[in-house]
């Protein structure tokens, strides 16, 4: 039922936020971490669906911080908890995949 119900919430949104472009632009020099467009190894499963669901409900939240943000160190505080739960995100997907035998891939140059 919970894989159901994710894949519809991700139908309902519109596509640019589904495919994971910010709508909110983060403060000059803030660094914001890289958010998977695609699943590790092709794979589209529950797992995939919940990290989409993870992030799509961390701009969510960022976007109702930023709302009621009331100065600069509001908005950084935000942007803080939204980098946090995009990392938190990515690292339980990864983490349960590489328990279902597959690997992120890693490019390594030089020694």
């Amino acid at each position: 039922m919970k894989k159901w119900t994710t894949l519809a919430v991700l139908l309902a949104l519109p596509a640019s936020v589904a495919a994971g472009g910010l709508r909110y632009s983060p403060p000059a020099g803030f660094e914001t971490p890289e958010i998977r467009d695609r699943p590790i190894a092709g794979v589209y499963n529950q797992y995939w669906y919940n990290y989409r669901a993870d992030i799509l409900e961390a701009e969510k939240e960022l976007g109702s911080d930023l709302r009621r943000a009331t100065d600069r160190e509001d908005r950084w505080d935000a942007w803080d908890e939204w980098v946090t739960e995009v990392v938190d995100a990515d690292k339980d997907y990864t983490k349960v995949m590489r328990k279902k035998g597959y690997r992120t891939g890693r490019v390594t140059i030089g020694g």
